[in-house]
Order: structure tokens, then sequence, then C-alpha cells
């Protein structure tokens, strides 16, 4: 193999973990400040791993926090997967930073339009959430992400998203409370154990019973083969989303991998008979409250954005669905500091 077909390799290989990539883009960027700190201190050496595994990250994570805000939360192991013989080895690192330098950081430059390329996509979705007040379909929104190879990758999240964003607008405009009380308020163990009631039951919580609004939360972040618990709610709920198919030992480690009592299950339309089929067989479908399917979340979308009481949860819906994106992934709300740095770096 020649020269150039070589380096023509290293930049297929370093295409496919781009393509592998999540929105938040941890491990292109990693790539791309290995091969800037090469060119720039030269305090490298290409060839010998151990010589920027480590501090990689640091820099890696120096950049991300200015462009997605946040840094990677995956294992040590997942992390260093970057230089296996299947990804980028040592050899491939060393073909792209020699192409880096002849080009004056080009290879860099690449990564980060990729970069600026995913967040355009992202940006259309966010879009089309905020401006399609009338006829917003569920559907098309996902759709948005399936056909973007550069979004596809984050689906989990969306699915989780809209989710979230469905289900804390009915239950916010429903009213809904929770009450707490303790049973016996004159029991010795109050009395006891009133230090513990005042800080972790409320200051208050001997005298009166307690009513609080009933909330969602979303877990937060989870890898791509998580699955654990996605959502819960302070009224005792867990749920957990899969949009992918579901084998039966995963079906299993869904009740598994949770505690709660009452789980709530949203998968496909496909799934539902293998989920209640397997829980059943595992003695734990007393455990499941309901298992809703992405036809029917359809469906509860189209009575929010259009239905009869469109006028109380549209806007609610999407405004709920714009923010978690964000927050989510928010460097869509950091353009100004993308462009700074791509002007800081001499990439435009």
């Amino acid at each position: 193999m020649n020269h150039d077909q070589t380096i023509e390799s290293a930049l297929i290989a370093l295409n496919r973990v781009i393509s592998k990539s999540r929105v938040h883009f941890y491990k292109p960027i990693q790539v791309a400040e290995i091969l800037y700190r090469d060119r720039v201190h030269q305090d490298i050496d290409l060839n010998d791993l151990e010589s920027y595994r480590i501090k990689s990250k640091s820099w890696r994570d120096d950049i991300s926090r200015i462009l997605v805000g946040r840094c990677s939360t995956s294992s040590a192991k997942f992390q260093d997967n970057l230089f296996e013989e299947n990804a980028l080895p040592p050899s491939l690192i060393r073909l792209l930073g020699i192409r880096n330098k002849q080009t004056s950081g080009g290879v860099e430059k690449h990564i980060y339009a990729k970069f600026e390329e995913k967040y355009s996509d992202l940006s259309s979705a966010l879009d089309y959430a905020i401006t399609r007040r009338d006829n917003f379909s569920l559907d098309q929104f996902l759709e948005l992400f399936k056909r973007q190879l550069g979004l596809r990758r984050s689906l989990d999240k969306v699915y989780e998203i809209v989710v979230y964003a469905l289900f804390t607008s009915l239950i916010d405009a429903l009213g809904v409370e929770i009450s707490v009380d303790i049973k016996d308020k004159d029991s010795f163990l109050l009395f006891e154990f009133s230090e513990f009631a005042n800080k972790i039951l409320g200051e208050s919580f001997s005298h009166t019973q307690q009513k609080y609004p009933a909330k969602l939360f979303r877990v937060g972040v989870t890898n791509a083969a998580d699955r654990g618990l996605d959502m819960w709610g302070n009224f005792g709920l867990a749920i957990q989303i899969k949009h992918l198919t579901i084998s039966t030992e995963v079906a299993e480690d869904i009740a598994e991998s949770i505690s709660a009592d009452r789980i709530v299950i949203v998968c496909k339309d496909a799934e539902e008979e293998l989920i209640y089929s397997v829980l059943s067989q595992i003695g734990w479908r007393s455990r499941i409250q309901a298992i809703i399917t992405f036809s029917e979340l359809t469906s509860w979308y189209d009575k929010a954005i259009k239905g009869k009481y469109s006028n109380i949860l549209c806007d609610k819906v999407l405004s709920n669905l714009a923010e978690q994106i964000e927050l989510e992934f928010p460097s869509i709300a950091r353009n100004d500091r993308f462009h700074n740095f791509l002007l800081k770096r001499g990439y435009r």
C-alpha cells in the first residue's frame, strides 16, 4: 500500500468514528485536539499512545465545555475504545497527523465542520418543534432524526425527550398533586427522630399533611446501551423508553434493573406482546403498571397539538419539547462561542 492510500485509509477510519459519534461528538473532538496539540505545541509523539491517551481527555473536555456545555461521563474503558484497532490506533492517528500538518490543520477543520453539520441538522429539528404549532407531526419530527445519519445515534435521547415533554405537560395541565402524611403524629419515633423529620421530610411535616405537585424527572446522561431508568415520578412511578428491538434478555433486564414497584414501558407496537410474555414468565408482570406503544404516543400528541384542548396543551407541549432539546444538546444556544472558536483556531 502506498503512502497516499495509507493516509486515505486513516481518513476513512476517522470518518467512521465521526459517523458513529453521538451528537456531543466527544471522540471526534478528542482526535481533533490530539492533532491540534501535535501541530501547534509539538509536545507529544503520535506513535506513543501514552504521551496523549490521558492528557487528550482534558484537552477534549476543555473544548467540550465551550461547544456543548458538558464533558463525557462515559467509563474510562469506553473512552479508550477510541484507540483500539477497529477505531483509530496510534498508527492511523500518526498518518492523520501527517495530513493535518500538510494542510495546516485541515483534518482538525474537517472534524469541526462535521460537528457544525450535525448541529445544523439539530437546529432544523428544533425549528420544526418551534414553528409548527398548528401542524406539528410527531412522526415527521422523529423522521428528522431518523433520516439524518448525524442525529440517528442520539435517537434514544430524542424519544426520551418526546415522552417527557408530553407526559410532564399533561401532569401539569391536569393539576395532579401528591399527598404525604405520617399516620401517627404522636409516635415516639417521630419525637425521637424529630431532627430527621424536620430535615428530610420538612419542618412542618410533623404537624400537617403535605401536598406537592406531581412531577416527572429525567434521569439524565445515559449511554447508547443503557437499559436502566429513563424517568421517574415523585409519585412512585418509573418510566423506561425502548426505541430499539427488544430481545427476551433485554426484556428481563428491564424488570431486573429497575427497583420500583410501578413501571411504565414505552415501546414499539410490535414489542408489546413480547414484553408482556417475558415478564409473565419470570413472574414480574405485576410490577408493570402499563405498556404504552409508540402509536398511542403519536395519538396523544395529535390530541394535544390539534385536538379539542389544544389551546391548553399545544404551546405547553412544544415549549417543553424545545426546552428539553436545548438542555440535552446545549450547543444549539452556543453558536457565537462556536463561531469564535473557529475564528480563533483559524478554521475560518
